[in-house]
Parts: structure tokens; C-alpha cells; sequence
């Protein structure tokens, strides 16, 4: 699909996105049918017009170069490599919607803002009044961000879990079970960069890393693989621990706001290109019921493009008010992925006229514990009097 139509011996043809940046597509041709003067430089342009409207570096002038030195040279296997990570580090497109947003999200309140709770005890407090929580004094083991649950709110977390997926399995989402480490090719195809010296990724001696979430297990799972369009859609969920590798010292991201590990339900979909955008808005309303129904009160943020991440076209976030630290603070989110990662992994499905087409995927938090944990204890305090004696 991409118009400049570049022909590279063992170039993937599932990298791209996009109306405008998927028009620059690969096909697998010998090198010397290399012609890349068939690039059309609208298209260029317009992938550029997307990375600067995201904020993202701009790397279309290094693309740029290295197409004129393949001209002079067409059998430069160095070049060539340099070409496919360039356009490897390309965002998704952004929807139409969110060209006017800049830098800001459109806000829409879930709930009466009269009935927000304006004083609260923070979490740590709560949890130190009834021995339920313990990050002190583990870096000698465990390392910084790291924490111990205990007694009932060991059992909310494991309750939590329970909750999310029974609302789950109402809405025919399929459980899997999904391993926590993984090969570096899958978190990369699913647009999570694992070099550099600011990525989230732990990485282990072998080579494979630490899955920042079980999306990335899902979606490998299908890698590779030809669907049925009458199969579609696929949604899938699965519990699994989550590892980041991102620090904070903010201090409303104190505690276990933000740790390097937890556990998360997160749910998953691989639909038609049709599909895709009422799929994101059926995940958005999953969630909103889930945390609806535990008493917290919510915004939804529809996120500008300098928010979403190189794989998402689209996406939302739900925060939680915690009154405790008086702020909203996120608890879910859920993106629209179109092809992004399905070109990656090379995941297709057959249409009913015999036509392969690419997937698209959706990827949703239905429980996030550490977050919800927090909104929760501070938001449904029924006798503030035992804490402010203690």
C-alpha cells in the first residue's frame, strides 16, 4: 500500500499504517528492481505533516537521504538496513478527529462533580492505619517501586480481578493465559521500542524482555497467522503481571501509583478494518461500567495526538478522582491500533471473496490494581474520624 512503491529484496511488507504512511509500502522484489523514484513524495509529506502534528522526532529527513543515496547506489545492503529501521519508527495515522485537539484532550464528566469528595485520606495513610501495604526498606531485595500487599487488601486485589472478569466473560470475551516473557520482536511489533536509552522494557540476558503487558502476548499469539473473516472479531482477555521499567519523582505518583510491576486484566481484539472504530468505543464502554459500578467517579479524555503512542490512531483514557491526593488520576485506557501491528506481526484474515487483508487490533485496561486500589480506599471512606486520630 505505500505509493512509493519501493522494491527490496526481504524488505517486510507489514510495517506501514495509514492512509498517507501506508501508501509506503513495500514489496518483496529483488534489489535490483529497486526504483526509488516509484516513492511518491506526497505521501512522504504527509507522513511528516502526522509526525510533527504528534510532536514525534521527525525522521522523514533521514529517509529522505537515505533514498537518494540508493539511487546512486542500488545495491547497498547498509542503506537498506537503514531504510527499514527508519520507516520502522513511523507512528500510525491519527483520526480525523483529533487534528483540532493540539495538545489538549476533550474532557466529558461521568458524574455528578457536586457529589466529588473534597477531603479524603490518602492511600498510604489508610493502608499504614491497617497494615495492608509495605514499600519501605525492600531495595535491598526487591529494588525501588516494588511493594508487598497484605491481609484484605491482598484479597480486594485478588477480588478485583475476579470482578473484572466475570463482566468480561458476560461480554464473550475468550480468557487465555499468557507467558511474561517474551522475544524483543513482539513488544517492538507491537510499537514498544526495547533500545535506547529511554525505553520501558526490561531485558534479560537471553535476549527476550519482560512483557509490559499481556496486550503484547495476545497479540503475538496471532502473529503470523490467516484468519477467517467469519471468525471475526476476536476478543480475547487475559491477568497477567505487567513490568515497566519507567521511574518517577513526582510526588503525585508517589506509592504505587507508578511501580515497575503489577497486575492487570487487560483485554484484546482482532477485528476487520470496519470494525475497528465501533470496537474501541465497545471497550470504552466496558470499562466505564466496570469502574461505575465500584463508586468512583470518572472523566472520560479522548486524547490529542501528542498522547498517543506510535501504534494508536485513536484512543481514550478514564481517570479516577482520588481525593486523597487531590487529583485525577488514570486508571484505564484503550486505543484503536487500525493495522499498525498486525503489518508488524503479520497478522491477516481472508475475506469471504477469497481476499487477504490485513487485521486490525484494540487493546483495553479493564483493571489496572494499583491505580484502582488507590481510587477505590480514598473514595469510599465511610468514617474519616478513625484516621484522623490515628
Amino acid at each position: 500500500m505505500i505509493c512509493r512503491e519501493m522494491r527490496l529484496n526481504g524488505f517486510p511488507s507489514k510495517v506501514f499504517s495509514c492512509p498517507s504512511v501506508r501508501k509506503i509500502f513495500v514489496n518483496i522484489r529483488p534489489l535490483n528492481e529497486f526504483d526509488s523514484s516509484a516513492i511518491d513524495e506526497h505521501d512522504l509529506d504527509q507522513a511528516e505533516k502526522n509526525i510533527l502534528l504528534r510532536r514525534r522526532e521527525n525522521n522523514i529527513p533521514t529517509i529522505r537521504n537515505i533514498l537518494k543515496r540508493l539511487e546512486l547506489n542500488k545495491t547497498s545492503s547498509e542503506d537498506v538496513d537503514k531504510l527499514k529501521n527508519e520507516l520502522l519508527k513511523l507512528p500510525n495515522d491519527t483520526h480525523p478527529r483529533l487534528w483540532t485537539y493540539e495538545n489538549r484532550p476533550k474532557e466529558t464528566l461521568l458524574c455528578d462533580q457536586s457529589k466529588i469528595a473534597t477531603k479524603s485520606v490518602e492511600f498510604s495513610q489508610v493502608c499504614k492505619f491497617n497494615n495492608m501495604l509495605r514499600m519501605h526498606q525492600l531495595g535491598n531485595y526487591t529494588g525501588q517501586k516494588s511493594y508487598y500487599l497484605f491481609g484484605k487488601l491482598a484479597e480486594l486485589e485478588q477480588a478485583l480481578i475476579r470482578y473484572a472478569l466475570s463482566i468480561l466473560k458476560q461480554k464473550q470475551f475468550r480468557l487465555l493465559a499468557v507467558p511474561d516473557i517474551l522475544p524483543k520482536h513482539i513488544i517492538e511489533g507491537c510499537g514498544m521500542p526495547t533500545d535506547g536509552d529511554r525505553n520501558q522494557v526490561y531485558k534479560l540476558d537471553s535476549g527476550d524482555c519482560l512483557s509490559g503487558t499481556s496486550e503484547m502476548s495476545l497479540a503475538g499469539y496471532y502473529s503470523n497467522k490467516l484468519l477467517k473473516e467469519n471468525n471475526l472479531p476476536i476478543k480475547v482477555a487475559a491477568v497477567s503481571r505487567c513490568y515497566r521499567a519507567e521511574t518517577s519523582g513526582l510526588q503525585e505518583e508517589k506509592g504505587i501509583y507508578r511501580v515497575h510491576q503489577f497486575t492487570k486484566v487487560e483485554m484484546f481484539s482482532i477485528c476487520s478494518e470496519l470494525e475497528s472504530h465501533d470496537m474501541l468505543e465497545h471497550f470504552k464502554d466496558i470499562e466505564i461500567d466496570i469502574f461505575k459500578n465500584l463508586n468512583l467517579h470518572l472523566r472520560l479524555l479522548d486524547m490529542p495526538p501528542t498522547e498517543l503512542g506510535a501504534s494508536a490512531y485513536e484512543k481514550y483514557d478514564l481517570e479516577a478522582w482520588m481525593p486523597g491526593r487531590q487529583m485525577w488520576g488514570e486508571i484505564s485506557s484503550c486505543s484503536n491500533c487500525t493495522d499498525y501491528q498486525a503489518k508488524r506481526l503479520n497478522i491477516k484474515y481472508i475475506t469471504n471473496e477469497g481476499q487477504n487483508k490485513w487485521v486490525n487490533t484494540i487493546n483495553g485496561t479493564a483493571t489496572a490494581i494499583p491505580r484502582l486500589l488507590i481510587a477505590l480506599l480514598e473514595s469510599n471512606q465511610a468514617n474519616m474520624y478513625w484516621f484522623q486520630t490515628f
